[in-house]
């Protein structure tokens, strides 16, 4: 085996003390790859948020997610409850009742996501800030390239003039 290869397809670097972000690999069998894109996407954000607190059926999920469709919510429990995140509970009734909650695992996840979201809430203001100063720079830059391109236009139209 080649210096620097992997025992195993899933393995994709270690984040211990020497964490260094450019060891999650790219590649589509990378396990920390696919657990962060499965977690951080705005869906299981969302449906692990609102399970925090209580069970909830999937008409409930449903309503209070804004824009998400049944496909998608269906496809979003699915993969938390693969992950161990989220429990599915059929209770035996007519119709069949299903309840979805947080399994402990999934609520370690949603004290990284409250983390995540208080930091958010605190830095809002800089980052707005941020984002209108990126904004206005972005269109002055603009104008300048374009009064630049007039101004190269106006020149050549003038030496075209000129020879003719």
């Amino acid at each position: 085996m080649e210096e620097g290869t992997s025992e195993f397809p899933g393995h994709c670097g270690d984040t211990g003390s020497d964490y260094d972000v450019l060891q999650w690999d790219t590649r589509e069998d990378c396990e920390v790859r696919q657990i962060l894109d499965r977690v951080a996407d705005k869906w299981s954000l969302l449906v692990i948020a609102l399970l925090d607190r209580r069970s909830l059926r999937f008409t409930e999920l449903r309503r209070m997610i804004d824009g998400v469709s049944q496909r998608m919510l269906t496809r979003t429990l699915r993969h938390l409850e693969r992950d161990g995140l989220v429990s599915r509970t059929v209770q035996p009734t007519v119709p069949p009742r299903v309840d979805y909650a947080l399994t402990p695992l999934g609520a370690t996840l949603h004290e990284t996501i409250r983390a995540l979201v208080t930091w958010t809430e605190a830095h809002q203001n800089e980052i707005a800030a941020a984002r209108t100063a990126y904004d206005a720079r972005v269109e002055a830059e603009e104008k300048a390239a374009a009064a630049e391109a007039a101004e190269r236009e106006a020149i050549a139209r003038a030496v075209l003039n000129r020879v003719r």
